[in-house]
């Protein structure tokens, strides 16, 4: 079994298809999935979704690269997270890639957000979802200094050197692995998902985007998180069963919607 802990089954072009997406979910032993917000405008669509199926969760907040958007307080980040069906504050997090012409000094507001979501995961004592690209070292300096290692989270997405990844593991963060592991050039990172702790590892398909082998450059769904669960058990010489298991349980140990699974006796 398979869950995947990061996707976005709310947006256009799955959303029209759920009955269908859950379907396949259980056709390819996936039980679980948690619907990520990415800003308080489409959030109403998150939950929508996390109400209408017992085996999806959601999550609150607002995106890095989101940034002509309502802008989240704590205390509005704390109110909706309040919801029965949200387990995490995020995405969150910090993203350099498109500066478009800024210094980094410009991009304080990111900074600013970020720092917003960890103390509004921190209130609650919900787990962060978070995002980082061309950002590692702000990241892990913010997560530092807000105290993030309480509510603790996972690298979601995770394309990060290993250095980056044992940075997050020693804040109390899980590191997730998405379809970009199945890709022939995805070398170091192949490298990472084969070194990572196994309490340590959550899969992912980050939905619709990255679909992995063999679906890639098609419309990704949580039901191919299976594919992600498989090629990694490959690259660990483990078998798809303990993988599944031990990403299962991590899922359930961080966000805490349901008893953890238990391992089954010999």
């Amino acid at each position: 079994m398979f869950v995947d802990s990061h996707c976005h089954i709310n947006f256009e072009g799955l959303v029209e298809r759920l009955d269908l997406l859950l379907a396949n979910m259980r056709e390819h032993a996936v039980t679980h999935a948690l619907c990520v917000s990415v800003d308080l405008e489409s959030l109403p669509s998150v939950l929508d979704v996390a109400e209408r199926y017992p085996n999806v969760y959601a999550s609150v907040g607002v995106h890095p690269d989101h940034e002509d958007c309502e802008e989240p307080s704590v205390a509005q980040l704390v109110e909706l997270s309040r919801h029965p069906k949200v387990v995490a504050i995020g995405e969150t997090g910090l993203d350099y890639y498109r500066l478009e012409g800024r210094t980094l000094e410009q991009m304080e507001w990111q900074r600013e957000r970020f720092r917003t979501h960890i103390r509004a995961a921190r209130e609650v004592n919900k787990p962060l979802i978070i995002h980082t690209r061309s950002s590692a070292q702000d990241t892990l300096r913010i997560m530092r200094e807000e105290g993030a290692a309480q509510p603790g989270g996972v690298m979601h997405c995770f394309t990060e050197s290993w250095d980056v990844a044992q940075a997050a593991i020693d804040l109390n963060f899980y590191i997730s692995i998405s379809g970009i592991v199945t890709f022939k050039t995805a070398v170091d990172l192949q490298d990472v998902a084969s070194r990572l702790p196994l309490d340590r590892l959550l899969i992912e398909t980050d939905s619709p985007y990255l679909a992995p082998v063999p679906y890639r450059g098609k419309t990704n769904e949580p039901a191919f998180v299976s594919h992600v669960g498989r090629f990694v058990a490959k690259l660990r010489g483990a078998s798809d069963a303990e993988i599944g298991l031990a990403t299962t349980n991590n899922f359930f140990k961080l966000f805490k919607p349901v008893q953890v699974i238990s391992q089954p006796s010999h």
